[in-house]
């Protein structure tokens, strides 16, 4: 546990000063390539990791594969592990702390997508829970760090885009009270918005390159963290896929 502790207190300091950059992975092999190449954090993408063991994003994969997966993961590197736990498989707060600590997780995402209802659970509900898990953790004794991922940009959650911005600011606002130590509005591919979203929140926030945001404007517009999701997951079989055909040719 002692242990767990230093690795959370390092994952949050890393929120602050040079941005964290985390090329997300999706089993033991990739997180070695990772930690080996000299990331100081090693971060999972559900979509990666679910498409891995042959099950749909979304919480479409038993959550004891994923964690499975996730321990896997955290047994073969030395640097702090972080868990893209979805939306917390509809765990109570304390089980999903006890479980990230029992296979070495010390943060995690936890996303605001309602995958029973549709859209996004209600702003309220999803800051309680998050001040629930946080109250956990702190039971516990390692400060994991919470991810709290708003989905308001997301196709599926239901908003229109011009609210897309207010309604970001008000649930990320309610989730830093909540007690999460990030905002990850992800889906975010304009630097209006991002810079916007940076300036009014509280704290770091967790952003995704794209066709219009690189690491350096992501940089420049004070994004503390950026994420890759399952992007080198799908290069990766993409390659594979391109290879394999290549010897039906020969």
């Amino acid at each position: 546990m002692t242990d767990l502790k230093a690795h959370a207190e390092r994952l949050r300091e890393l929120h602050s000063g040079e941005m964290l950059v985390l090329p997300n992975v999706w089993d033991a092999a990739s997180a070695t390539v990772v930690a080996d190449a000299g990331f100081p954090v090693v971060a999972t993408a559900s979509a990666a990791v679910s498409a891995a063991l042959g099950y749909p994003d979304g919480q479409g994969a038993p959550w004891q594969e994923m964690f499975a997966a996730a321990g896997r993961i955290a047994r073969v590197v030395e640097v702090p592990v972080t868990v893209d736990a979805e939306a917390g498989y509809g765990m109570r707060p304390r089980e999903l702390v006890e479980r990230l600590l029992a296979i070495g997780a010390v943060g995690c995402n936890l996303e605001d997508t309602d995958h029973e209802a549709g859209g996004l659970v209600e702003a309220g509900a999803q800051a309680e829970w998050l001040a629930e898990v946080r109250a956990a953790a702190d039971d516990a004794g390692v400060p994991i760090v919470v991810n709290a991922r708003v989905d308001v940009f997301l196709p599926t959650s239901g908003i229109s885009e011009p609210a897309w911005l207010t309604e970001t600011v008000r649930r990320g606002r309610l989730y830093r009270e909540a007690g999460a130590d990030c905002v990850y509005p992800i889906g975010v591919r304009r630097r209006h918005d991002i810079a916007t979203l940076v300036a009014e929140l509280p704290g770091p926030i967790n952003g995704n390159t794209g066709e219009h945001l690189d690491l350096a404007t992501l940089r420049e517009v004070g994004v503390a963290r950026v994420s890759y999701g399952p992007r080198f997951h799908r290069a990766a079989m993409a390659d594979l896929a391109a290879s394999v055909r290549g010897l039906l040719d020969r």
